[in-house]
């Protein structure tokens, strides 16, 4: 317990699903969380929820990661209410379509980059003097099995995450000396976005799990927050530039993803 007492992070897109359950696992280890959020009512709704659970301030900040100035006034918001930031979670998704490589448009493409990869981006580069001031810090960034194993039909997903990734791992690389250290999950978990496609699509949800050795998805806040806060405590201080699969196996052998889709 309190393994990251007294401790400020910032997870972005914490409203629900995964940043709510790695927000959650954050401050029931006793930190002060930022829940970014673009959807203010789920926002408060989960900094209300962390409050009464754990008794930890939760701040909600509405938060477009698509928009550097409101990427910026996040960081600002967090340093001026709580004196400073240890902890960035890069999380926020803006949802997509799934649809044939070639049919793709420049407009989706750009927004996945945006939100994904110049939010991911912005973020990083705005906690950095706050961090090194401080002596150190943490930053986690959400990619996906899919663009490792290069999933069909998510193009703009799997070029986001994959750029991420990258980025991150550069970050790890440069930013070391500062004890900065950050790292990727690639996570598995039964989301509210999960679950919609999971009634909608139930036999290819059926065939991914059969293919997960586990045979179950993660909870976000036990399996994938668990594996977060690894990265976010002390228990970390010698891993940087890794890519942790919190997904029950799956990336063992990979997972084929190859649903039916018209021409």
């Amino acid at each position: 317990m309190n393994r990251l007492l007294d401790k400020v992070a910032i997870i972005t897109g914490a409203g629900d699903g995964i940043g709510k359950g790695i927000a959650r696992r954050f401050a029931s280890e006793g930190a002060m969380t930022v829940i970014a959020e673009l959807n203010a009512e789920a926002g408060q709704r989960t900094a209300a929820e962390i409050s009464r659970d754990f008794g930890t301030r939760a701040l909600p900040v509405i938060t477009d990661v698509s928009n550097k100035e409101s990427v910026l006034a996040m960081v600002d918001t967090t340093i001026r209410s709580l004196g400073r930031v240890d902890i960035l979670v890069n999380n926020a998704w803006g949802g997509g379509n799934n649809a044939r490589l070639e049919k793709k448009t420049d407009a989706r493409v750009e927004k996945a980059l945006r939100i994904g990869v110049f939010g991911t981006f912005w973020a990083m580069q705005a906690v950095f003097p706050h961090m090194r001031e401080t002596g150190g810090g943490r930053i986690i960034t959400m990619c996906s099995l899919n663009g490792v194993n290069a999933h069909m039909y998510t193009a703009e997903y799997n070029l986001a995450k994959e750029a991420m990734r990258a980025l991150t791992r550069t970050a790890a690389r440069e930013w070391a000396r500062h004890r900065i250290l950050a790292n990727i999950i690639c996570p598995a978990a039964s989301t509210p976005a999960y679950e919609a496609w999971r009634r909608s699509s139930p036999e290819n949800a059926a065939e991914l799990l059969k293919q997960n050795p586990m045979g179950r998805m993660g909870d976000p806040e036990r399996d994938i927050g668990g594996a977060a806060l690894f990265l976010a405590s002390d228990d970390s201080c010698y891993v940087t530039g890794n890519t942790i699969f919190a997904d029950g196996g799956s990336h063992i052998n990979g997972v084929s993803w190859a649903p039916e889709m018209p021409d």
